[in-house]
């Protein structure tokens, strides 16, 4: 028996929940590094004494670390495999954290900060592509939109820590604290996640039938005595072969397409994650207020999270995507008016989160499906890394309008606009698909799958 086609076919199991829920603490982790930075700033800036465009370096410092992870070290794991990379990512993510916790300097926090940032940008197209190898065709979308809630969620988790961590530690402890997670979910990678079944049978490493055999046991199918054929030669899997599968013919425009649309919304997200609890904290003149808006904003995009996966129950997930990139734009919009109105900040700062972080997970959720799996890793670390190049100069460059005079509502508006341009993106990459009605969300490349 193929498994891979049994997955597809068959009703998800009880294995593939574990899957699921390992998947989403680890997003957490990526959630919680976003936003431990921003939620942190207050108390930081004034025990340094920063300046707006100081702080917008900080800001990105981890952002451009996950570009460049997302780049260089997401496609490691099409050639060591998906659970190794995880693993070696992880170890990573703990140094990092760890060592932020104990800088004395500008340079040192910069450094550091970019370090963790390199292995989070590289771990998650790992954690993207192999829980969507283990669900089912029929509830691909509804799962990854679950996974999805583990973002925010960890977004939210560094928003209730910050602050009783700040007042017993300093603005050290959320960073140990999130240094000591991380060395958890190691070890609980280590004890239940499994390797990705197309890596196994793509690349065959070692040992390869026996790991194989051993998954099957846990989704309770027949031992195979034989690997399954690839149906792509793997030998001789070169660059040049690779950029083909990714840009060639008419995966260039659905790779056009779906970067451009990430693009955008990740730049939006940026800006309403890592300036949002400062911008309320100056207009309120109270930073705990700030803190508490910006966890609201987190919370929000746990709703989103679930939003986008009732949503992909009844319709295609890209167009899921587009409708809350729209819904983004029109709320954006709405927050900048209101920017100053603490009683309307409130609720509103909810549907920021709802619509900036379900439009994440909605690109998370579209992304590996796109691409054959031999390349998978590689193609969705490229589109993170894309993303997050530009989201590099989202903080930094809002510090500098900042100081130029720009308000925080004129922003706002223009991240709206961001928005609407995405949305626009993602439906056209939806007039690219070619799979069946029945079948939405899935995109048959012009390559075989393998």
């Amino acid at each position: 028996m193929d498994i891979r086609e049994a997955i597809k076919i068959n009703a998800m199991r009880w294995y593939q929940f574990v899957v699921l829920i390992i998947c989403i603490l680890l997003t957490m982790i990526d959630g919680y590094e976003i936003i431990v930075m921003p939620f942190v700033m207050p108390h930081l800036a004034k025990a340094w004494k920063l300046s707006p465009v100081e702080i917008g370096y900080l800001l990105s410092a981890s952002v451009a670390g996950m570009a460049i992870g997302a780049v260089i070290v997401s496609p490691l794991a099409d050639r060591i495999g998906r659970r190794r990379h995880i693993l070696l990512c992880l170890v990573l993510v703990t140094v990092g954290m760890l060592l932020t916790s104990m800088s004395r300097s500008m340079v040192e926090l910069l450094v550091f900060r970019a370090f963790a940032g390199l292995f989070i940008g590289g771990i998650i197209s790992s954690i993207n592509v192999l829980l969507s190898e283990y669900c089912s065709d029929k509830r691909r979308g509804f799962i990854m939109g679950l996974y999805g809630v583990g973002l925010p969620l960890g977004s939210a988790l560094a928003g209730s820590a910050v602050g009783p961590l700040v007042r017993e530690y300093s603005w050290r402890g959320p960073f140990v604290f999130g240094g000591l997670l991380t060395l958890i979910l190691l070890v609980i990678v280590f004890a239940f996640l499994p390797e990705s079944i197309d890596y196994l049978i793509a690349r065959r490493p070692k040992r390869a039938l026996e790991k194989y055999n051993r998954i099957a046991d846990r989704l309770c199918y027949p031992h195979a005595t034989v690997l399954p054929n690839a149906e792509t030669s793997t030998g001789g899997h070169s660059i040049a072969t690779t950029l083909q599968s990714i840009f060639g013919s008419t995966m260039g425009c659905r790779t056009s397409y779906l970067w451009l649309g990430y693009a955008g919304l990740i730049a939006a997200f940026y800006f309403a994650n890592t300036w949002t609890a400062k911008l309320i904290a100056d207009a309120s003149g109270v930073p705990e207020f700030g803190i508490r808006v910006g966890a609201l904003v987190m919370y929000g995009g746990v709703i989103g999270a679930v939003v986008f996966a009732l949503l992909s129950l009844k319709l295609r997930p890209v167009v899921v995507t587009a409708l809350i990139l729209f819904g983004g734009a029109v709320t954006y919009s709405l927050y900048a008016s209101n920017f100053r109105n603490t009683g309307l900040a409130v609720p509103l700062s909810v549907l920021v989160g709802l619509f900036s972080g379900g439009g994440v997970v909605a690109f998370y959720a579209i992304s590996p499906a796109i691409y054959p799996a031999i390349v998978r890793s590689t193609a969705v670390g490229l589109m993170l890394g894309f993303g997050r190049t530009v989201a590099v100069a989202v903080p930094i460059g809002t510090g500098y309008l900042l100081r130029l005079g720009w308000t925080p509502s004129t922003l706002y508006q223009g991240f709206g606009g961001i928005l609407a341009a995405a949305a626009v993106f993602a439906l056209l990459l939806d007039r690219t698909r070619s799979e069946p009605e029945g079948n939405a969300g899935t995109y048959e490349p012009t390559q075989k799958r393998v």
